[in-house]
């Protein structure tokens, strides 16, 4: 069975996350918002058909709520014959924008077979996304100037009239004030670089390049996402505390330090993405209908044959 046939089941998983946690826009409560779309995502899991693990995600055993990195789901764990698949999560991206009814909150997920997504601690990532046109010309190997120099070039504009998307964060002084020396103004986000990445892999969006620091779990779901669109993604894992060093020197082979090109984190084709909204943005928000029913609207990408649509479902609670 390949993953993709699963995906109609994961994604009623991330469209009762999404209904889950929409419950709780503008209400001020993100850890609300999150507890609620982890347990409404684990449900459905729970009737999944297929062994499966989380391979990264928020948190490990000991930090409930979240789906826990190495935890079991599905209704055939130990089954010989069930679809063995591994699973990068995040049931609410953008927990504080849910919070204050933010754009780009997403109920997220990627899947592939076991061992085919990046099995890590949940810990920061240096990240580096930008459209096809721009594959070979930019790296986490080099700096700044090299990095939009090179965009710029491939995609014929002028550096100053590119846009470049980073997460507003104390970490990003330097990466801002290098990219204003150059011209540059930096579109700045709160959060949701998922869907940053995602618009900056589209060549007809505004964005062109997403750089800076973010969560692991989303690296491993965008760079699934984008192996699909044919665009470039690096990744290089960055620790908050010598506690995940340790953790990642345990569950990573070699070095831990190193640059993960999109196909090291996502080393399969049978590999899907499925990201369903919550507020409005890369794709619509939730809309509550009423009698229990709501409107959810999703964006599916295929890896093995590149298909990449959106889906509007109306889903009774």
């Amino acid at each position: 069975m390949a993953t993709a046939d699963l995906a109609p089941d994961f994604l009623k998983a991330t469209e009762a996350a999404a209904i889950a946690a929409s419950k709780w826009k503008g209400l001020g409560d993100g850890k609300a918002a999150d507890g609620a779309a982890v347990e409404a995502m684990r449900a459905v899991f729970d009737t999944v058909p297929f062994d499966g693990r989380v391979a990264i995600g928020e948190g490990e055993r000991d930090d409930a709520p979240m789906l826990w990195i190495g935890e079991p789901l599905g209704s055939l764990q130990e089954v010989s014959s069930a679809p063995s698949i591994d699973i990068a999560v995040d049931p609410l991206e953008c927990t504080n924008h849910v919070a204050l009814d933010l754009p780009n909150a997403m109920a997220v997920l990627a899947a592939g077979p076991r061992g085919s997504l990046l099995h890590a601690p949940d810990c920061y990532m240096d990240k580096i996304a930008g459209p096809a046109e721009i594959s070979g010309e930019v790296s986490l190997e080099a700096d700044v100037a090299y990095n939009v120099e090179g965009a710029s070039s491939a995609l014929e504009k002028r550096p100053e009239d590119m846009h470049v998307v980073v997460m507003d964060r104390p970490r990003h002084e330097d990466l801002i004030r290098e990219l204003k020396g150059l011209g540059i103004e930096p579109v700045l986000i709160g959060d949701g670089d998922i869907a940053a990445a995602l618009n900056a892999a589209d060549s007809d969006s505004e964005i062109d390049m997403l750089m800076g620091i973010g969560a692991a779990p989303e690296g491993v779901i965008t760079a699934t996402a984008l192996r699909g669109l044919g665009a470039p993604f690096e990744g290089r894992l960055v620790f908050k505390n010598e506690g995940h060093r340790e953790r990642a020197e345990q569950m990573i082979e070699g070095d831990i330090e190193r640059i993960w090109d999109r196909d090291d984190l996502c080393t399969s084709d049978d590999s899907v993405f499925i990201g369903t909204g919550v507020c409005e943005g890369r794709t619509q928000g939730v809309e509550e209908l009423g009698d229990g029913k709501f409107r959810v609207h999703s964006e599916i990408i295929d890896v093995q044959t590149k298909n990449h649509h959106f889906v509007s479902s109306i889903v009774l609670e």
